[in-house]
């Protein structure tokens, strides 16, 4: 077979296809992270970022390549999450900058978007390292530019680029001793070459998945109760769905007052503007209302009112509502923390996971708490609409993770009218040590630098446990093993909590250690705390030690050394 040109529909069955195969390989991508962790989420993050853009992608009807470019684009980058996710969106964000500019894709304009991705990706990471999907994708580029000269068949200039870009995954672990070691390829390209390979299975004409569900995930197709559910089950009974074409102004201002309109209407509520129409979904009782509301803004197409309590199954209503109940309560609770209104010159915004930490942060005067960190990255959306709640001109960003620094400088990157500085905190740690360094009346230049100059001061370290058998650094690890990792490597491995984290400490402290703090998570316990302590000032009876409860899930213990 044969196929030299693609248009705007193919490529939209293309990537929806390859959004789908790596959100059903996700849990396979997350196997391959390096350090046997609990929150391995490589796979996640990348399915996560993805699918931000196929809900929008699979809500176009019959696309241009601009209208459907934008789409990828826009979606992937607002949905990134995690270092992966991020690099993923900009390599989205370049391919689609190329294709954009075309009515139908061919060998030579597929060769230069991929050349453009990998431009994008690489300008978006300040230090890349070879042997991750970087090198994945560059490699794949590589590929492109060689045998474009030699075919005009996509199907044929497809399979060899993603058969040499495999290729490359597999010679990662020569690149990355650490892959080696652990004996697995780059996750990252992994899941790179899963959205290429489901891709091209659309290509080929494949019985393939093109479905994806509002919130993102893709629908169910087997497996479901195909029991109906009862009218008295169902809180919203119509699924109501259409597109404003824009004739008035419609900013983030009027965005969000619509959604908090059609919140206090209904629920499970998507709305996603473009340039000069805005994609409504949202389930209510009294579909006039939102269509109402609406006609304030514009004229209405694309008009569709489905009867759920006739159509919808009890799993897939189940699921809606809890989720749309869990994201109500998250804002409830968001919105219950936040200050007093009222502008004033520095604001700041913390990453945290778990209540005891969440308070740490607020008593040291962070504004914002965005829940997540070492189980769930937040997007560059999440951190995008944080900013939106904090009425400052200055803005500081903790995002306490390595994972989530990169999507808090795409963030800044989109937010207008605020100075953003994003504080390059690595762990909860050096969050704090950032938030005690700041000093009220310096200038923001200056505050940037003391407190970054605050995360060095800071060695920190975390306990948990290992999810399966691997080596890492010379150390055989068993699934179930107590890992005390720093910043760059575990350090020590055993089997009792208690004894690990001192053996990790031990690692950590010097002579010229002088405070060390014990955070305790969920199932951490004060009492093992204070053995930790105990044993610390047998090694050294001048350091100081502090307990707090941080409350974070999967991590038995923080620690920090000063």
């Amino acid at each position: 077979m044969i196929i030299k040109t693609i248009d705007a529909s193919v490529v939209q069955k293309c990537f929806l296809a390859g959004a789908n195969a790596i959100d059903a390989k996700k849990e396979m991508i997350n196997d391959l992270n390096v350090f046997p962790v609990p929150d391995g989420d490589t796979g996640t993050n990348m399915t996560m970022t993805i699918m931000s853009a196929a809900r929008e992608v699979a809500a176009l009807e019959e696309p241009d390549m601009a209208r459907l470019c934008k789409a990828i684009s826009s979606g992937s980058l607002r949905g990134a999450r995690g270092n992966s996710g991020v690099i993923l969106s900009q390599l989205l964000r370049g391919f689609t900058k190329e294709i954009s500019k075309v009515g139908q894709v061919d060998v030579h304009v597929l060769t230069k978007a991929f050349e453009r991705a990998v431009e994008s990706a690489y300008r978006a990471v300040m230090k890349p390292k070879e042997g991750t999907i970087l090198t994945v994708a560059r490699g794949g580029a590589a590929k492109a530019v060689e045998i474009s000269e030699r075919t005009d068949n996509l199907l044929e200039f497809m399979n060899t680029v993603i058969m040499h870009m495999r290729d490359v995954l597999e010679q990662t672990p020569d690149m990355l001793p650490v892959l080696k070691e652990a004996g697995v390829v780059d996750s990252g390209g992994e899941g790179l070459l899963i959205v290429l390979e489901g891709a091209y299975d659309a290509l080929l004409g494949k019985d393939v998945n093109y479905e994806v569900d509002a919130g993102g995930s893709v629908a169910v197709s087997e497996g479901t109760d195909p029991e109906v559910i009862s009218d008295a089950d169902i809180t919203f009974g119509y699924c109501t769905e259409f597109i404003i074409m824009l004739e008035k102004r419609f900013d983030s201002k009027e965005e969000i007052e619509f959604k908090k309109y059609l919140e206090s209407i209904g629920d499970s509520i998507v709305c996603v503007a473009d340039d000069d129409i805005v994609k409504v979904h949202v389930h209510t009782n009294d579909p006039g209302l939102a269509i109402q509301k609406a006609l304030c803004y514009g004229s209405l197409t694309k008009m569709k009112i489905d009867n759920m309590r006739e159509e919808h199954h009890e799993r897939v209503i189940r699921d809606a509502e809890r989720k749309a109940a869990q994201e109500k309560a998250a804002e409830e609770e968001k919105e219950a923390s936040l200050p007093p209104k009222g502008y004033k010159e520095n604001g700041f915004i913390s990453v945290s996971a778990g209540a005891g930490l969440n308070d740490i942060f607020k008593d040291l005067g962070v504004d914002y708490i965005i829940e997540g960190g070492q189980t769930m990255n937040p997007s560059t959306e999440d951190i995008v609409s944080a900013v939106d709640h904090v009425n400052a001109g200055n803005i500081y960003i903790l995002p306490n993770n390595s994972n989530i620094i990169l999507a808090a400088e795409q963030a800044k990157d989109l937010i207008e009218g605020k100075n953003i500085i994003v504080i390059p905190s690595k762990n909860i740690p050096q969050g704090i040590a950032a938030m005690i360094n700041y000093v009220e009346g310096l200038s923001p230049e200056e505050n940037e630098t003391a407190m970054k100059e605050g995360l060095s001061s800071i060695k920190a370290g975390q306990v948990t446990y290992a999810v399966r058998d691997t080596a890492v650094d010379g150390k055989e690890i068993k699934a179930g093993d107590i890992m005390g990792l720093s910043d760059k490597t575990i350090e020590t491995v055993g089997t009792d909590i208690v004894g690990t984290t001192i053996d990790l400490l031990k690692k950590m402290m010097d002579e010229e250690s002088e405070l060390i703090t014990i955070y305790y998570g969920e199932e951490g316990k004060k009492e093992d705390a204070e053995k930790i302590e105990k044993a610390v000032r047998e090694i050294d009876p001048d350091v100081e030690v502090e307990i707090h409860y941080g409350g974070q899930p999967i991590y038995y213990y923080f620690v920090s050394v000063e």
